[in-house]
């Protein structure tokens, strides 16, 4: 692996000496062995029709109310005021990094003109950001571009190591990276030379900024959100070959995350998912341009134990944004907050990498898994909207984003997702051409001269073919083998001419010869049904067709929120939440063939019925079909399983905790999780001496004497409320603190003693309606008396009612 990685470093260090100012050359010169997204087109099909519906969707934005916040924070005029929602509550401008890539991905991948002239638009107003940051603020401020609100007190005060600061902004560095991500793009997608400039003079702004930190003050603010500001240093380095960047690419590379991932540890439960996959994208990144075994080991370790031990059928992986611990994955199905589009968006980033530097066909198979089925049923068909979290609970449903309302953080990265899908359908290393997906599609391989076509309805039809449509050369065809044909099945013939096939499944099948203009390759690719389990929960498992997951619609009442506005919440498909007992359970005392008696629906590829099955709770004729085709619907993508002999008792034991489980949402006005960054955020927090963490696989939050913490929470006008606070039984020290209702003492509590028992605790505490009325949200404060420490508080809800209902809840 060293050689191979010497190799490829220095193919990297030519490529990035290399001139030239055209979007084609800039993708060339950072990803060497990559294809120009210009020089691929995509034809008639499903991801052409996403790709020319998401232009749609964009062009509905309006730029300058992007661009707000940069020129807001450099002393400028703004021309429009900022979005709302996260655009004006902390996050001010990080949608508009991702609106610029977008910007550039679209133009590079169709030639829009509209998006080309918004890119270079933004692109120079940034410019003029940047410069008049340097006039504006010359002691930290030089190279400056970002929306940070407040931005000068936090960056003047990191420059002076004071870096606890940070803690009292929301994930900054986070933010900030989203513009440098846009502006590389505008350059390597877009060929705008102005957005290469503003990229470099950014990064030696970072470089500068933190240049006088200590390593122990790196990693403390490190611990912060902070993006893929790793990757996008690394990417510096590459552009220059100045060391600079490396060095403090490096420095951006969070030593509590990456060296268990060098020595092959995963210690990633209970951490928040998409704060981590950019570290990894930047890790490997590093490693690419580095010629670094060491973070090379960092990045590959996290990829296999991510896809193969940490996510769902789709491809996607988190729930509640955070990666469960084994015993705590029956949270995808007791709760509807799924897996979060951002994190595989970054995990296709990350598979780039790791297949540019060692081509196997598992990455391609991975990537082929997440594109089908997790970012493409991002994007509603009719109206261009983005999902953020897509349940896997039974007989829940997705919502979805509408322009200019929602700006969450995944809507930034579905504006980009659906111009990419051409990135990864070919690719090469120097003579040969890999095959990777089997996507309609043409090639320009502009170093060969030569024309590809491939002309497929995949998966609605299992075969593809590929037709050289101009030019004549010798080199190596690499076709992928996926893994889900079964071994022996591939089939290829070349002019009509039946191929040897001695290739394994999760291979490559090469095939080297003098190709002409009119050849044609036809791949038989046979699919066949399969089950799969829900990792670490095998009670539960899905269908899948090929590499195809397979949902069914289970009806359309109470799709709350379904196309949701700019509220704090709307995200989050809050729609009552139906008994999981009651759903679609599959009875069957032999898992390993229930997928053989699916049987195809006449004219509709991809349908099949499950009448041959023993279900109970069906309902009406279930059919399934491909998830990524379901929309505006509740669904089951997993079902639940079970043998003759559990159905019964299994039934009835999950009866009851679900009546409970309801009962306590259908309660709950507003809840919060100490702890945990985007509940806390969404609650707006604030605090003082005050720590988090993690105890027996729950999220906490204190404060110690002479601190407090709070939270703001909806109260939707309710006179009649409780709060409910979760401790530890069993609390050692002084823990007597007083909560406070908008600075009025509600109660004074003493949890030391309490209990002296080592289980969590909830107490309920009525409020009463005087420190209510009138009001639709309220600040709860927790405040330690002297010598004390408050909490921890493990959770907190606002009940309805709640009190009589809810005492006895555990």
């Amino acid at each position: 692996m060293k050689n191979n990685l010497k190799k490829l470093s220095k193919i990297v260090l030519v490529a990035a000496a290399v001139c030239g100012s055209s979007n084609a050359m800039a993708q060339e010169k950072l990803y060497p062995n990559t294809f120009p997204l210009s020089d691929v087109r995509l034809l008639d099909g499903p991801f052409k029709e996403a790709q020319e519906l998401n232009i749609v969707t964009l062009l509905k934005y309006d730029t300058d109310r992007f661009l707000a916040p940069y020129l807001k924070a450099a002393g400028l005029t703004p021309k429009a005021e900022n979005y709302g929602n996260w655009e004006s509550d902390g996050l001010d401008g990080h949608v508009g990094g991702h609106y610029l890539s977008a910007m550039a991905i679209h133009y590079a991948a169709t030639g829009n003109q509209a998006c080309f002239k918004r890119m270079n638009y933004m692109v120079a107003e940034l410019k003029a950001c940047q410069e008049a940051n340097g006039k504006k603020y010359p002691g930290w401020g030089v190279g400056y571009v970002g929306g940070v609100p407040n931005g000068a007190d936090l960056w003047k005060g990191i420059k002076e190591g004071k870096t606890e600061l940070i803690w009292k902004y929301w994930v900054p560095w986070y933010n900030v990276h989203k513009a440098y991500a846009g502006l590389r793009d505008a350059w390597l997608y877009g060929g705008n030379e102005d957005a290469k400039e503003v990229f470099l003079k950014f990064c030696d702004w970072a470089v500068d900024l933190t240049a006088g930190l200590t390593d122990a003050q790196m990693e403390a603010m490190l611990a912060n959100e902070h993006g893929g500001m790793n990757e996008v240093l690394a990417d510096a380095y590459q552009i220059t070959g100045n060391e600079k960047y490396l060095a403090t690419a490096k420095r951006f590379s969070h030593k509590d995350i990456l060296n268990p991932l060098m020595a092959g540890e995963d210690k990633l439960d209970n951490k928040h998912a998409n704060t981590q996959v950019p570290k990894a994208v930047g890790f490997q990144r590093i490693a690419e341009v580095a010629n670094d075994a060491k973070y090379n080991d960092a990045g590959s370790f996290f990829w296999e134990t991510v896809t193969q031990n940490r996510s769902l059928a789709i491809g996607g992986n988190s729930r509640k944004e955070f990666f469960p611990t084994a015993a705590s994955c029956t949270d995808y199905i007791n709760d509807v907050e799924g897996p979060e589009s951002c994190n595989t968006n970054n995990m296709l980033k990350l598979t780039e990498v790791l297949f540019r530097m060692n081509p196997q066909a598992k990455y391609a198979d991975f990537y082929e898994r997440a594109m089908f089925n997790h970012i493409l049923s991002t994007q509603h068909p009719e109206h261009g909207g983005y999902v953020y979290f897509t349940p896997a609970r039974p007989r829940h449903y997705r919502v979805y984003s509408a322009p200019n309302e929602a700006m969450w953080c995944c809507v930034g990265t579905g504006l980009e997702n659906h111009g990419k899908y051409g990135e990864f359908i070919y690719s090469h290393t120097q003579d040969s051409l890999f095959v990777n997906l089997f996507v309609a599609s043409s090639l320009n391989w502009k170093a060969k001269k030569v024309g590809l076509e491939q002309h497929t309805n995949f998966p609605y039809e299992e075969k593809t073919e590929l037709v050289i449509t101009q030019g004549n050369a010798k080199f190596n065809m690499l076709l992928r083998y996926p893994s889900w044909v079964e071994a022996g099945k591939l089939q290829i013939k070349i002019n009509g001419k039946k191929q040897d096939v001695t290739a394994q499944p999760s291979s490559y099948v090469s095939i080297n010869r003098k190709w002409k203009k009119g050849d044609v390759v036809e791949i038989s690719l046979p699919m066949h049904s399969t089950t799969e389990a829900l990792p670490n929960v095998p009670s539960y498992i899905t269908f899948l067709h090929g590499p195809i997951v397979l949902g069914a619609k289970t009806g359309s009442e109470d799709l709350k929120g379904l196309v949701a506005g700019s509220g704090r919440w709307e995200h989050i498909a809050g729609g009552s939440m139906l008994p999981v007992n009651d759903a679609p359970v599959i009875i069957d005392d032999n898992r390993s063939e229930i997928a053989d008696v699916l049987k195809p629906v006449e004219g509709k590829p991809l349908h099949f019925t499950m009448n041959q099955m023993h279900i109970e709770n069906a309902g009406d004729q279930l059919e399934l079909e491909p998830f990524y085709g379901i929309h505006d619907s509740r669904y089951m993508m997993y079902w639940m399983q079970l043998s003759n002999d559990e159905y019964k008792e299994v039934l009835d034991s999950i009866a009851a905790e679900e009546a409970k489980l309801l009962l306590l949402e259908k309660l709950t006005v507003d809840k919060v999780q100490p702890g945990q960054q985007q509940p806390e955020a969404d609650h707006f927090v604030q605090s003082a001496n005050s720590n988090t963490g993690i105890y027996m696989n729950e999220f906490w939050r204190n404060a110690r004497s002479g601190g407090f913490f709070s939270y703001q929470l909806n109260t939707n006008g309710e006179t009649n409320l409780s709060l409910m606070v979760r401790y530890w039984g069993n609390e050692w020290g002084n823990r007597a603190l007083d909560i406070l209702i908008d600075g009025e003492k509600l109660v004074t509590e003493d949890t030391k003693d309490k209990w002296n028992v080592s289980e969590f605790r909830n107490v309920f505490y009525e409020i009463p309606e005087a420190m209510l009325y009138g009001k639709k949200r309220i600040t709860v404060k927790f405040v330690p008396h002297e010598g004390c420490t408050a909490g921890g508080v493990f959770f907190m809800r606002l009940f309805l009612d709640a009190y009589e209902q809810m005492n006895s809840y555990d």
